[in-house]
């Protein structure tokens, strides 16, 4: 390829061109028009011709070394007598490249640069960090682990051990200005959907047995996992696209439901947000967390326990009269009567079994006003009832060989079906303790099947408060996540400023797998794309290239089309992987 200059009256172009041959004749096709003299010199900030031509040059030289490249055919010899060398290292994880380049779309390398600003240590917290993020998606381990693990990238890792533990504390003390950096920066990449917030908290167990003192983290409260060490909480919220817009954390004995209020508060203030519905589960949903969404332009929709309301209410939401469908504002259906279509119109019940009914009604409590809304679906009734006869075949076992050990734990334990009493029914005392099945508490728990209720302070039509509800399920699946591919439980750490540290990379990466989704067009799921990531290895030829090992697939074609760029060539040389670096 070569430079051409062509002058016309008022101005020069700069093409590059390359000779070809067609047709039995020698002819000449522009490969890139590179604009004129005068956009040349503006956009490169030069103010010669000269300094143009000779950039022009350049640019052309590159662009002929790189196409020649791409042609080279290279040849490798192999010896079945060789042996390989000890200690060489010969396979590399390139799915990070994935991540890199939203870990930099997100301004992450200039948040670091900007928090080294304040700070005398000589390490690369960029290199820190990234590599943090990239092996909690990639090769999920310790501290330790990740050091080493970190040198499996084609890119190889620019500290030592030491370097993360110091650097750990660093990105502790900055979580608050990471966090709000990153939702600026999340700006310029798409569309943010601020105007929905969802709100939820899990916790962590650590390896350790011994919780911290008063004011430490790590602390002895209840674990989902029903473990007897001690824990710590992190309430986690998301955009209404389910993407992460922040995170705290929390002591493992704090009570839940006063982690929302100051998270919220830290949003108002450092992401510059004051319009938004919050939308949580019913465990956060104290009423001075409503009656605080209640205020300036904050609203609430939370889901509702009906069998923990008034009397009144529950036989209100539990009777059969007066359900409406969405489509139809006019309707009332009467839920009793569904059963009978089974056997006499399978069609129409079919039909009624894809459909959602409701009700709703303003209620009043201790001067608060709020909207209740109870839906209906046959498929979530039999959910119930299914989930129901399991456990009462459990609680029957029990009765039968081991009567003595029927205490129920928690609301959801199948042991709750399970009664006990000194009385016989004629009032005499029995002569050892009677064990039966509960037949009350299970009728009266019964009438709830198939019911779900949400409070909103919101006037929006029915049917776009349940769609908000709705997608509540990718908080959960975002927890499921960090807790089984990130491996983020247990906690290895002990220093609170660590702990912290540990879950702002952890938050960071699932910002990144989100965008990653995102950029597929959500195509795939999330165990598919986490494969393909840690699958995603070369084979390192010396002083050529990389040559891939992994196998081609509808997903790497996606990934490699979604971000403009492609290793699935039968080797990439060490040119064309620095283009891509």
């Amino acid at each position: 390829m070569r430079l051409s200059i062509v002058a016309s009256k008022n101005s020069k172009s700069f093409r590059m061109i390359k000779s070809t041959y067609e047709n039995k004749k020698n002819t000449s096709k522009i490969v890139e028009n590179l604009g004129t003299l005068a956009e040349l010199k503006e956009k490169l900030n030069l103010s010669t011709e000269e300094e143009v031509v000779a950039w022009a040059q350049r640019y052309v030289k590159e662009a002929t070394i790189e196409e020649k490249e791409k042609h080279r055919q290279i040849i490798v010899s192999y010896s079945p007598t060789k042996q390989i060398p000890y200690d060489e290292q010969r396979m590399y994880n390139g799915g990070y490249l994935f991540l890199q380049k939203i870990y930099k779309e997100l301004g992450l390398p200039k948040i670091c640069r900007e928090i080294s600003k304040n700070y005398k240590f000589t390490y690369d917290l960029d290199s820190i960090l990234s590599r943090l993020v990239y092996s909690r998606i990639i090769f999920p381990a310790s501290k330790l682990a990740t050091m080493e693990l970190s040198k499996k990238f084609i890119q190889e890792p620019k500290f030592e051990l030491n370097h993360i533990y110091r650097g750990l504390e660093v990105i502790c003390k900055e979580s608050d200005f990471i966090q709000s950096e990153l939702y600026k920066n999340s700006l310029k990449i798409s569309k943010r959907n601020s105007g929905v917030l969802y709100y939820d908290l899990t916790n962590f167990f650590f390896e350790l047995e011994e919780a911290d003192e008063s004011e430490g983290l790590r602390q002895y409260g209840v674990s989902k996992e029903n473990r007897p060490n001690p824990i710590v909480q992190m309430g986690l919220m998301l955009d209404g696209d389910g993407i992460p817009l922040a995170f705290c954390i929390e002591r493992g004995n704090k009570n839940e439901q006063s982690t929302l209020k100051p998270l919220e508060q830290q949003i108002i203030k450092d992401f510059e947000l004051s319009k938004f519905v919050v939308c949580t589960d019913a465990g956060l949903s104290s009423q001075e967390n409503r009656k605080f969404n209640s205020k300036d332009d904050r609203s609430f929709i939370t889901t509702q326990s009906l069998k923990k309301m008034k009397k009144h209410i529950k036989d209100w939401a539990t009777s059969p009269m007066g359900w409406k469908l969405t489509s139809e504002t006019n309707s009332n259906y009467d839920i009793s009567k569904f059963d009978d279509l089974e056997e006499t119109h399978p069609k129409i019940y079919n039909t009624l079994k894809e459909k959602t009914f409701y009700k709703e009604r303003w209620i009043n409590e201790n001067g608060f006003e709020q909207r209740l809304i109870v839906t209906y679906s046959l498929k979530y009734r039999d959910y119930h009832k299914h989930i129901r006869s399991q456990q009462i075949e459990r609680a029957l076992k029990v009765i039968e060989k081991n009567p003595a050990k029927f205490k129920a734990n928690r609301t959801t334990d199948f042991k709750r079906f399970i009664k006990q009493t000194n009385i016989c029914e004629d009032g005499a005392v029995a002569k050892k303790t009677l064990t039966y099945l509960n037949e009350l508490r299970i009728s009266e728990e019964s009438r709830f099947d198939g019911l779900y209720a949400v409070c909103t302070n919101l006037t929006d039509s029915t049917q776009d408060i349940i769609k908000v509800n709705n997608r509540r399920w990718e908080i959960e699946e975002s927890f499921r996540i960090m807790k089984s591919e990130f491996k983020a439980r247990p906690v290895h750490l002990s220093r609170d400023d660590r702990i912290i540290a540990h879950f702002t990379t952890c938050f960071i990466a699932l910002m990144i797998f989100r965008l990653l989704e995102r950029k597929l067009q959500h195509n795939f799921t999330a165990n598919e794309i986490f494969s393909s990531l840690r699958d995603f290895n070369f084979e390192k030829i010396p002083a050529e290239g990389f040559r891939p090992l992994y196998t081609r697939t509808l997903l790497t074609d996606s990934l490699h089309d979604a971000f403009a760029f492609r290793t699935d060539f039968q080797i990439n040389t060490n040119r064309m992987l620095k283009l891509i670096f």
